[in-house]
């Protein structure tokens, strides 16, 4: 799997982008020859389609691409990356008429075209490999694709070799590449450490929960991003049916785009001081679990009734993100696989997110737009904190009613978190069918959106 563009070469063929309505000019300005053969292949210029021009002698004398039409591209993220996989093996630049932004998801979506997990089949990447175009920054957009790569394999990773002693050993293998500082809270541990929810999640299972903390950098504002962890997820007692438990290797969603975006920023050296927080458990089903009806006291010190054992993302992220409040960052993320509510809102495609902070949010939507990395913000609705309150209990884990799902679940951690620029995303995790540059399986959201915005949200 290369990730990366290919070295400047003369000899690389050039790869003509044309778009549908301009595709009749651009062939009339061809060799006659080559019109004919054009018409012979029956290319349209559709998106993402791809015609190999000959040489005369047998060879190649470049190919093009077919861009597609407005309608077509605003329908299809880096449509264009389909000509990755259609092209012969060997170095292509393109020559195009792209502006900036379409000219960036193009060459992120060649990279990202070459991913294949195939830690247990033989999967063969594309062999067309792209030559870095002119005015773009190559290193940055090999940082990110490498990023989504790390997201990717983290959660296409099944269960069994990713649980969380597992999911800690990625996450110091990523500290120690970078030279940054991680500890680990395991078993009993979190108790002597104030962390009783995420040991109350996690210690039905066989396998330990823990608390992962990595830190980097020692100048600049402060950035933390917290992922959930739940590396598999049966529901507890309130145990999932088979056909819900299915995709649950992918709980740890947000751990893995956390730890993605993570490395990208360490590639770049962004001057910040970053720090990540991941609560790593499986929610199991033994002697020992908790119990609808429990009531656990947090590490912030609110009580939460246990309504529905199924709701446990959201009990480890409150321990991680209260730790995390105690130093009041200057921005303050977390990111998890946490509401079918979400799904049903938005669908797979779309990563919701939560904020009060009335700058962030139009930077993070541009951003967002800027690198096809689509955000949408949802409300912290104030009506319906009422939700979460049971009465017995500060909070309630599962609202009965299932109204607002995903909202009240955002609410809940807004209880744990007191600093003022503070961003929750919802996300799926998961593509579920082919798609250019994202293949079936998982697939980081908000990450570039986020990487995007920071310059405009902290003084970098």
């Amino acid at each position: 799997m290369t990730l990366t563009f290919a070295p400047a070469d003369a000899a690389a063929l050039p790869l003509h982008v044309v778009d549908a309505h301009a595709y009749g000019d651009w062939k009339s300005s061809r060799p006659t020859a080559e019109q004919s053969w054009l018409d012979a292949c029956g290319f349209s210029a559709a998106l993402g389609e791809v015609c190999v021009l000959p040489d005369g002698k047998g060879g190649m004398a470049g190919a093009v691409a077919g861009f597609g039409n407005a309608k077509a591209r605003a329908r299809s993220r880096f449509g264009l990356a389909r000509a990755a996989a259609r092209l012969p093996e060997g170095s292509w630049h393109l020559v195009h008429d792209l502006g900036p932004e379409e000219l960036e998801e193009a060459a992120l979506g060649w990279l990202l075209e070459g991913y294949r997990f195939n830690r247990y089949a033989k999967a063969t990447p594309p062999k067309a490999r792209l030559v870095a175009p002119g005015g773009l920054d190559a290193t940055r957009l090999e940082a990110i694709a490498a990023g989504e790569a790390l997201t990717r394999d983290l959660i296409n990773t099944p269960a069994n070799d990713m649980g969380p002693e597992e999911l800690e050993q990625a996450f110091l293998d990523l500290a120690r590449r970078f030279g940054a500082g991680a500890t680990v809270v395991r078993g009993e541990d979190l108790l002597a450490q104030n962390f009783p929810m995420i040991h109350a999640v996690g210690r039905a299972s066989t396998r330990a929960p823990r608390l992962l903390d990595l830190r980097w950098g020692d100048q600049g504002p402060t950035l933390t991003l917290v992922g959930k962890g739940v590396c598999f997820d049966t529901g507890g007692l309130d145990i999932k049916p088979s056909s819900s438990m299915g995709l649950m290797k992918k709980d740890m969603g947000g751990a893995a785009t956390v730890m993605g975006l993570a490395q990208t920023i360490m590639t770049l050296r962004l001057p910040l001081r970053l720090r990540v927080l991941v609560p790593a458990v499986e929610n199991a089903v033994s002697g020992n679990a908790m119990r609808p009806q429990d009531i656990l006291t947090s590490r912030k010190g609110l009580t939460v009734e246990i309504n529905n054992t199924d709701a446990e993302g959201r009990l480890v992220l409150a321990d991680a993100l209260a730790l995390a409040d105690e130093e009041k960052p200057d921005l303050l993320i977390s990111m998890a696989t946490l509401t079918g509510a979400a799904r049903v809102a938005v669908g797979p495609d779309l990563a919701p997110y939560y904020t009060d902070d009335a700058d962030l949010a139009p930077a993070l939507e541009q951003a967002g737009a800027a690198v096809r990395d689509p955000v949408w913000r949802l409300p912290f609705w104030d009506a319906y904190e009422a939700l979460i309150e049971p009465g017995i209990a500060d909070l309630d884990n599962a609202p009965k009613g299932g109204f607002a799902g995903s909202i009240t679940a955002a609410l809940f951690l807004r209880r744990f978190v007191e600093a003022s620029r503070y961003v929750h995303f919802d996300i799926y995790g998961w593509q579920p069918s082919d798609a250019p540059a994202r293949p079936k399986g998982g697939v980081g959201q908000g990450a570039r959106a986020l990487l995007a915005a920071l310059p405009k949200v902290l003084p970098l």
